[in-house]
């Protein structure tokens, strides 16, 4: 066991006596493939070591399933929620036959206490480990936002698109019920010309049921036999006993009847069709609104404008809530990326909806205003509250309140980040049972102004625009792997490939060298990604002949 764990990067440096101490109190663990190590939520006691197999770092969200990361042999797993005094941030399972040993947390604490070397060590593992985790759940959570929203698109798009085509379908037959009982010119304009003259006003049920058994009588009486068929059409239409006598002798009655029907049948079949492509036109265009489609990030935003088209898109979340509006009239636009503050109207909304299931006469309320030289906008909802000991820690990265496999933690941490950190505003909550109220308070910038969003941090302001280096991710070479794309550390120039690769050798060489800035490899591409603060920067065009530019 002493040399298994001296090869171990935690271990490698830690003197033989508190080596030693560190193997008398690790237990030997074996896993079956497929078989859970921890669960997420659960509190831990231990860390392990993997010293054979593999194991999978796995978290579910909302029924989702997304694999973080695979550990291998000298990997450690388990040590965050130990460090961190908080529950299992994930899920472990083994991917293959495993063999780990478990250490204890009181052996760790003597570890991390005792030896400088493993601490550095445990503090870069947990430094990658943080970033890979949180880069993966901020494009998961995009995912997740980006599966509600197609579910919201598809539900509102179902219920005209179906109108449309059931009022087609009618159409069809409706028009070959008037060609077969087509009158004459001359008295097809005078029949039109009845159709023409709906009722002025609006009847209720019982008046309509007595005016169809009047015609339907009157029709009777006048030898059509299949009057049923027509009548209700006749009535909808406003075609009554007096319409009905203005038809002249010379024309066959019950074609009349007939054709007056289907007149009216594909006149209310149009305008079905009208309503449904309107309906759809409108969702469409909700939906290019939100996206900024074909539009700058950062421009003029109608706050307003944004929070209605959310609204739209989720309007199959707040079926059953009572959504209510305040808004002042003739808001300022703001200079802003209208995208991404429509990402934060829609985590607020789709919370507040989460967190009234269960509520009776649920009530959700819009609210936008102008405060001096900001924009204000409240999402309020009449739900059970948020405890007073958690308000503060709901803006954290992956702090939820659901219970785990619901939610990533990271939707109000997002909101957090957009409107605080790139557009200098403000997002705080109040909550109490019965109200609980999520403000943002954003700027009002002249237009023309610089935006605040993407703007260079530290890291970037001092990169130099140098040439791009030659060569492949020799790493991925060494191992025979394949890569996307390529990027290169702006220190050392050392060349990996990039996160959407297997290995995200790039990403992992800035963690550990502690060189923050990444550059694109591609060409074409000339640009500086900051892995720390997660921004990046277009370079100037580099000089004629630079390699790989």
């Amino acid at each position: 066991m002493f040399e298994r764990f001296r090869r171990v990067p935690l271990f490698a440096d830690l003197a033989d006596d508190d080596l030693t101490r560190i193997c008398a109190e690790a237990r030997e663990v074996r896993l079956a493939p497929g078989q859970v190590l921890f669960r997420e939520g659960e509190w831990g006691d231990r860390a392990y070591v993997l010293t054979a197999g593999q194991v999978e770092v796995y978290k579910d969200a909302d029924g989702r399933e997304t694999v973080l990361a695979v550990r291998g042999t000298g990997e450690v797993v388990g040590e965050m929620a130990l460090l961190q005094q908080e529950p299992r941030s994930a899920s472990v399972r083994a991917k293959t036959e495993a063999e780990l040993f478990s250490i204890p947390r009181s052996a760790l604490d003597d570890l991390l206490q005792t030896s400088a070397s493993a601490a550095r060590a445990i503090f870069q593992t947990l430094l990658r480990r943080i970033r890979e985790t949180n880069a993966q759940l901020r494009h998961q959570e995009r995912m997740a936002q980006l599966g509600t929203l197609t579910a919201g698109v598809a539900h509102e798009l179902n219920n005209p698109a179906a109108a449309v085509q059931r009022a087609a379908r009618h159409l069809t037959g409706e028009l070959e019920r008037l060609l077969v009982h087509l009158p004459s010119p001359a008295a097809r304009a005078h029949l039109l010309h009845l159709v023409d003259r709906p009722p002025t006003s609006a009847r209720s049920p019982l008046e309509i049921s007595d005016e169809e058994a009047e015609v339907e009588d009157w029709l009777a009486d006048h030898g059509v036999s299949d009057a049923w068929e027509t009548v209700p059409a006749l009535v909808e239409t406003g075609i009554g006993v007096k319409q009905l006598n203005r038809i002249g002798a010379d024309v066959d009655l019950a074609d009349a009847t007939h054709f007056l029907a289907a007149v009216a049948a594909i006149r209310h079949s149009a305008a079905d069709i009208v309503t449904g492509a309107g309906r759809i036109s409108e969702i469409v265009a909700a939906l290019r609104s939100y996206s900024y489609l074909d539009r700058a990030p950062v421009q003029e935003v109608d706050v307003v404008e944004g929070l209605e088209d959310t609204l739209v898109l989720l309007r199959n979340r707040t079926a059953g809530i009572h959504v209510g509006r305040d808004y002042e009239p003739e808001l300022p636009r703001i200079t802003a990326s209208g995208a991404e503050l429509n990402q934060v109207w829609t985590n607020l909304i789709e919370n507040a909806c989460d967190a009234l299931a269960g509520t009776d006469a649920a009530a959700l309320c819009v609210r936008a205003r102008r405060d001096r030289g900001n924009v204000v906008v409240e999402v309020e909802d009449n739900g059970p509250g948020i405890p007073a000991d958690t308000q503060r820690q709901v803006f954290d990265a992956f702090y939820t309140t659901k219970p785990p496999g619901h939610g990533t933690g990271l939707g109000l941490h997002t909101s957090y980040r957009i409107v605080v950190l790139e557009h200098h505003g403000e997002l705080t909550v109040h909550s109490e049972p019965g109200r609980t109220t999520f403000r943002v308070t954003l700027p009002v910038r002249a237009a023309g102004s610089a935006p605040p969003v993407q703007r260079p941090c530290e890291h970037l302001e001092s990169v130099e625009n140098t040439a791009k280096p030659d060569g492949d991710c020799a790493d991925c070479a060494a191992t025979d792997s394949s890569w996307v794309h390529l990027r290169f550390c702006a220190t050392c120039e050392r060349v990996g490939c990039c996160d959407d690769s297997p290995n995200r050798h790039a990403s992992r060489h800035a963690a550990d060298s502690g060189h923050p800035v990444l550059r694109s490899r591609e060409p074409g591409e000339n640009w500086a990604w900051c892995t720390i603060h997660q921004v990046g920067v277009d370079l100037p065009e580099p000089p004629a002949g630079q390699v790989g530019a």
